[in-house]
């Protein structure tokens, strides 16, 4: 599905070509929305700003890279399994259930 809301600035092309001029953007947008923190190492920032700030960034990639790790495409299983091992262990019952 393409993304339906208008883009800032053109979404990370999947050859790479562009990723200076992207991380520059994605750099300047997040001065903006007071979100530079989130960037950084060792932030301190809210749960809420790091949030804002990877919708932001997945919404500036290309379709292709939101779901490889590394050059490895991510099947569905391996998107299942990352979230049962996520699961708190006061939640186990949901996990075995799935």
């Amino acid at each position: 599905m393409s993304n339906l809301a208008k883009l800032e600035f053109n979404a990370l092309d999947i050859s790479g070509k562009d990723y200076l001029s992207w991380v520059l953007d994605v750099e300047i947008h997040l001065e903006a929305m007071a979100l530079t923190e989130t960037i950084k190492d060792g932030n301190r920032a809210s749960s809420h700003n790091k949030t804002k700030e990877m919708i932001f960034i997945r919404h500036h990639l290309h379709e292709e890279l939101k779901t490889q790790l590394c050059g490895e495409k991510v099947t569905e299983e391996d998107m299942f399994e990352k979230t049962f091992t996520a699961f708190h262990a006061s939640n186990i019952l949901l996990q075995q259930q799935y």
